[in-house]
This record gives structure tokens, sequence and C-alpha cells, in this order.
């Protein structure tokens, strides 16, 4: 928390009475917010309560419907389409805004470059770029380009382009979704440095913790309507998630059914060694959740995507209900009853530019065919269940995928890798980037899948969240497997010394 904010200074930037319509549709309600010079300011809230449209307005990539924006004590109509950055109001989206054919430094510099004669300075650039990233002590070459990057990496470089920019006020979109708890507390530590020469900060994250830990005051915004800005020192999560949600979260992670010791082996793996992992052997039963735990690199996913066929095996075995199996694509492991949900659902879950329909059904067209054309009505039919079993809300059946909340395109995502009705589920990072309350729907849906049989890979980030719902848990570091836990093993901090290299497997 940037303790010397002087509480009394006056706001730079503030909305006042404001509200907003898309079409017919309100999604704010004459909400006020203010944020001062030095100071981080939180705004939290489910997903559709309307942060997002908040901080659109706040930084003119939206106009109010009614109500004003004040910029440095003034009325002001903030310019449209990020040209607000020219006042130094800088905003760092949640989706990447980075051309993938640059190079690190032309996109840290892009519409900023730095010249010389009147021709862009290569040398000057590369330095000054990579001066940045050694700050937030990013390893990544300032001459690599940007498809070559891990999205944690990509983050990071956005992060290096707000701060290139000497923003007055930084306005950050669920900055840490994707970042492991090292590179967090680089980006926070930066974030300190930047309170503390006066620069005015907007966070938002659905991580309660590091909204306490980083922030000044909270706003908490529930349907669009502002519910109260209180100090963060007031706060606990527990009632910051209250407040959010309008209701207790003590049940937040279902009871854990432990399955059948005997239950079947659904999946057995041996021995499997990929560019990513080496020699890791585990096996998976019938109504299990195994969680696979690690640090951003160790491998965790890897595992999920050789088992789905996305990646190349190398040596090893794999086997489904006790046959070997030679996958060569994802289709033949979903033939085989096994189904992988991607951490990167609006780079490779979803068509967010399409409808609801084509998303649901895009690995089960065939199951949807008549006279070898699409059938509509069994599509609609397809949405209609998906709808009311994962209760993914939407306006209508006409939006696109981008039109729903995230924790919206989270649900519709799960319903697209269950269209297919799979046995063994592989879900890497099912929560990312979703409020509390969307959190324990999905939580309560995992539980429920495991106790009709279906079996879980469970790939998170998380450490409550493998602990909450996970039998077992097998702990990766270095492309290997480091440990396995159970029963009253399954604490934080039995999983952070395996991860740490702290614990040897062996001597376990």
């Amino acid at each position: 928390m940037s303790s010397d904010t002087d509480n009394a200074a006056a706001p730079i930037l503030a909305a006042g009475r404001v509200s907003k319509s898309f079409g017919e549709v309100p999604v704010l309600f004459s909400i006020d917010f203010d944020v001062r010079p030095g100071e981080v300011h939180a705004v939290i809230g489910e997903n559709g309560a309307g942060k997002s449209t908040l901080i659109k307005i706040l930084s003119g990539f939206e106009q109010p419907t009614s109500g004003i924006v004040s910029f440095e004590g003034r009325q002001i109509v903030l310019p449209p389409n990020g040209q607000a950055e020219a006042l130094g109001i800088v905003l760092i989206h949640q989706e990447f805004n980075l051309a993938e054919h640059l190079t690190v430094m032309d996109s840290i510099f892009l519409g900023r470059e730095i010249t010389r004669y009147g021709f862009v300075d290569v040398a000057a650039t590369r330095a000054r770029a990579q001066e940045l990233l050694d700050t937030l002590h990013v390893a990544v070459d300032p001459t690599m380009r940007i498809r070559e990057l891990t999205i944690a990496e990509k983050q990071m470089i956005e992060i290096a382009k707000a701060v290139s920019r000497d923003a007055r006020v930084l306005i950050m979109d669920e900055p840490t979704a994707v970042l492991s708890a090292a590179e967090t507390e680089t980006l926070f530590e930066q974030i300190r440095r930047l309170t503390a020469k006066g620069v005015a900060v907007i966070f938002i994250s659905h991580k309660l913790d590091e909204v306490l830990a980083l922030s000044d005051r909270v706003t908490v915004l529930r349907d669009g309507q502002l519910i109260a800005t209180v100090e963060s020192s007031a706060l606990t999560s527990e009632s910051a998630a209250q407040m959010m949600v309008g209701r207790e979260l003590s049940n937040l992670y279902p009871p854990k059914n432990e399955p059948d010791v005997d239950a079947p082996i659904v999946l057995d793996v041996r021995n499997l060694t990929t560019e990513e992992v080496t020699d890791v052997s585990f096996h998976l039963r019938k109504g299990e959740i195994l969680g696979f735990a690690g640090l951003i690199g160790s491998g965790r996913t890897g595992v999920a995507e050789a088992v789905a066929a996305l990646t190349h095996r190398q040596s090893g075995t794999i086997e489904v209900n006790g046959r070997p199996t030679h996958f060569s694509s994802v289709a033949q492991s979903v033939k085989a009853g096994i189904a992988y949900m991607t951490k990167d659902r609006k780079g490779k879950g979803l068509l967010t530019n399409m409808g609801l329909k084509p998303n649901l059904t895009l690995l089960t067209l065939d199951q949807h065919l008549k006279w070898l054309l699409v059938d509509p009505a069994s599509e609609a039919r397809a949405l209609d269940r998906a709808v009311r079993r994962f209760d993914i809300r939407a306006r209508d059946a006409s939006v696109r995928a981008e039109q729903l909340s995230g924790g919206n395109q989270q649900k519709l995502m799960l319903g697209k890798t269950m269209e297919s009705e799979p046995d063994i589920i592989l879900m890497d990072e099912p929560t990312r980037g979703i409020d509390v309350g969307t959190k324990q729907q999905i939580y309560h849906i995992v539980a429920a899948l495991a106790a009709q049989g279906k079996s879980i890979l469970l790939v998170s980030s998380e450490l409550q969240e493998i602990i909450g719902l996970s039998h077992r848990v097998m702990v990766m570091r270095g492309g290997r497997i480091a440990g396995e836990l159970s029963g009253d093993d399954i604490n934080e901090e039995q999983i952070v010394r395996y991860q740490m290299g702290i614990t040897n497997r062996n001597a376990a």
C-alpha cells in the first residue's frame, strides 16, 4: 500500500454520477469514483459488475450516457481510442494489444519511435527497451518477436509499454492474471515506485489478497451499481467477497467426496517425455480430481497438452481404459473420450468474434449435421442445454462470445469442452481471470462432474484451488514430477516445498 498517500489530496481523475447504456441495456448506474495522485485505488466486482465499462469511460474508450468525467479538477470529454494517453491516462487492457510480428522493442515504442535524423534509432530503442525490461526483471531479448513469447511475458511487455509512457494515471485491468507469484511481486514493486512519484493507479483484479496488499482504497461494484468505497485496511478477503456477491461464500469449495480406492484407472501415463516434460508417470482413477501444481514453466501444462495430443510425445506410454494410445490429433483424443479446456480462452479456446452456437459445437459438428449440413435447430437445442447446465448468462443467443463477461466466456468454454460428453477432462486454469462468485459455480460444477464418474486432471497456479478441489496432487518442478500428495498432506506448505525443490520426492 502507498502509506504516504495524502487522503486530502484532490483527485486527478474522477467520475461523477456516471451512467452507461448500450442500446437499451443499462450497465452502469450513477457511479461516483475518483483516484488521487500517489494512490492505488482498486475496483472489484463479479464479472459483469461494470468494472471494465467504468475504466473504459475513465480512459476515453467509451463515453458515458450521462454524468461527467473530470481531470485535474476540470470537466473533460476524454479523446477516444487511446488518445487520452497524451494526457497521461494509460490503460493496460485485459486483452493484449500487441502486434505479434513486431519485436519486443518495436512493440514497446510503437507510435512513439525513438528517432535520429528522421530515422528510427535502433540502438537507442534497444537500449531503452532493455533498461525497461531490466527494471521489471523481464528476461526477454528486446529483439525477440512477440509471437515467440509466453502469455506471462506478453503481459509484462504490456506493462513495460505503459511504464515507458510516463503515465500520470495508470489503469491496470487484471494485470496479474497470468503472472507467477515472483512476477506479481516484481510488478507490485514497480507500482509502488510509480505511486511514490505521484502516479495514480487504478487496479482491477479478482485476486482479493493482492487487492488488499496493494491498494489504499477499494471500490466495490455489483450489477452496475456502486456498493461502497472503503479504505483497504477496513476489509478482509471474506468481507470484500461478500460485498461483491451479496451473499456468504463460506461454501466456496464443495465437500470432497473421495473416489473409491478400487475405482478403475482410466488414464495411465508412464515415463512421458516431450519437449517440456521428462519421464513423467501418474495415473487417474474414475471419479477422481487429480491436481497438477507447480510454478510457471514447471511443465504442468505440458503434461495436459501431451495427453490431449496437442504436443508431440517423444517417448513414454499413455493408456486410456487399459488400452495404449497413439493419438496423432486432438480429434482422435476427443473420440477416445478426452477433452482439453485451455487456459487461453480468447487466444485458443473461443472464436470471440462468432456467436455462442458455433463456439459451443465447434468440436462436435458431426453430431449436429442434417443432410451433410449443420442443423441450426440441433445447435439451438445444444446451446439451450448448455445455458441451463452451466448457467451461461447472455443478453440473447445472437450475441458474440466477445460480448460476454469473462466469467460467462469461461462457462461457454466449459460447455464446449463438455459437449462431447468426455470421460476424462483436462482443465488448465479453469478459473483464470474470473470473479469469486463464478469461481464458486465452476468449483461446484467440477465436483459434480467427478461425483458423476468423470475423471478430471486439474492444472492450476492457485494453490487454494488445487487444495480445495483435488483428491490427489502431483507437484511439478523443472519438467518433472517433484512429489505426490494426498489426504492431509495436501496443504500449501507441502506443495511449496516441492515447488521450490526443498523436499525431494524420493525422500518423502
